[in-house]
């Protein structure tokens, strides 16, 4: 009973801390299933030479650590929600300041990143 209570109080703290940087993570899964329905704004947030590796179909590579990184998603359309991940989610995670400082309103992260999606058999493109 403690270990379950304790397991559901961390979910929704993470939740609420993702609520508060306003972007919401999402799976491997869910990416694709958004991916086969509709066309998104796919940010690869990874160094061109991570993307050139590998990288999801669709996605465009703005890189994280490029010191134009702000002004290059400030082309990107705010009006619409915005899909971003990298190796393993944590740097997609810190470029969300990023995107919400730019006036996107509907952030998505994907969980674990281009791993978790790469180790789920998912179609990439070098």
């Amino acid at each position: 009973m403690v270990v379950c209570t304790l397991l559901c109080v961390l979910f929704f703290s993470c939740n609420s801390i993702n609520a508060q940087n306003n972007y919401t993570n999402i799976s491997a899964e869910e990416l694709a299933e958004t991916l086969s329905k509709e066309t998104i704004q796919l940010i690869d947030v990874r160094t061109p030479q991570e993307f050139s590796q590998g990288h999801i179909e669709t996605s465009v590579n703005i890189d994280f650590l490029s010191e134009n990184f702000n002004k290059n998603i400030d082309v990107l359309d705010k009006t619409k929600p915005v899909y971003v991940y990298c190796k393993s989610g944590r740097r997609s995670a810190k470029s969300t300041e990023a995107f919400k400082s730019a006036g996107f309103n509907k952030i998505y992260n994907l969980y674990g990143g281009f791993l978790n999606w790469n180790g789920k058999k998912y179609k990439i493109v070098k």
